[in-house]
């Protein structure tokens, strides 16, 4: 697992974390955070979590599953991350004071995350049980700072697109891989706008941070865009029977 070294920021350092030292903080942390008032930075909903509900259901492990299941999971799980940022974002105080134009991005740009993470929930429930909602912790973002909610936004939507790539390639089922295809177009999207409206570079859009010198985008296996997202996500997860 991994842990987030200093502040957040869209090249942000990760080093590895000694055991569950962070969850077990988090769990203990949580109740003084509802205590306080301020839980909507630990995202969860009781009647979807593993083993029958209960704030302490935040911390268990959740198993993605194996074949086209575990790879739709996989996704599923950054569309639940990315779906609970944007609307967390928009009942901050950045986005109540934002320019027109950023505030129209960001509320399209929510709309489009609920749509893919109900879209995975429905597509998958079709053919198994899909994964719970997960616990999902945005303590290192600052709602109310401009900076900090864009650069916490282009990290999400940069690693979402090399997830996606990354994981196209695993699915066996071709409607899937039509699909997948389609969303991380859309992705690619919210990416170059994230980047127009915070970076002072304007062909950060295709910076070669993501685009490579043969103009392809990154593809990032599942175990790398898990661990990335790992500073955000309550519950460990268990990709190990995603195909190899």
């Amino acid at each position: 697992m991994y842990r987030k070294k200093k502040k957040l920021d869209s090249d942000e350092q990760l080093v590895p974390s000694t055991g569950n030292s962070r969850r077990r903080f988090m769990k203990h942390a949580g109740i003084g955070l509802a205590a306080a008032g301020t839980l909507p930075l630990l995202v969860g909903c009781d009647d979807d979590l593993p083993g029958g509900g209960g704030f302490n259901d935040l911390f268990d492990t959740v198993s993605l599953g194996e074949g086209d299941v575990g790879v739709l999971n996989f996704a599923y799980a950054l569309e639940q991350l990315e779906a609970a940022f944007y609307t967390q974002v928009l009942l901050g105080s950045y986005f109540k004071n934002a320019p027109a134009e950023e505030q129209q991005i960001l509320r399209d740009l929510e709309l489009h995350e609920r749509a893919h993470r109900d879209f995975f929930k429905a597509a998958i429930g079709s053919v198994a049980t899909p994964i719970p909602q997960l616990g999902l912790d945005f303590s290192a973002i600052d709602f109310s700072n401009r900076e900090s909610v864009l650069s916490a936004a282009k990290t999400f939507e940069d690693l979402g697109v090399a997830a996606y790539n990354g994981a196209g390639k695993l699915l066996s089922n071709p409607d899937f891989l039509l699909v997948a295809g389609k969303i991380v177009s859309v992705e690619a999207r919210h990416a170059a706008a994230i980047r127009s409206i915070l970076d002072a570079d304007v062909t950060s859009f295709a910076g070669d941070d993501i685009i490579d010198s043969n103009g392809l985008d990154r593809a990032l296996p599942p175990a790398e865009v898990l661990a990335a997202a790992d500073p955000f996500f309550v519950n460990p997860i268990d990709a190990s029977g995603l195909p190899g």
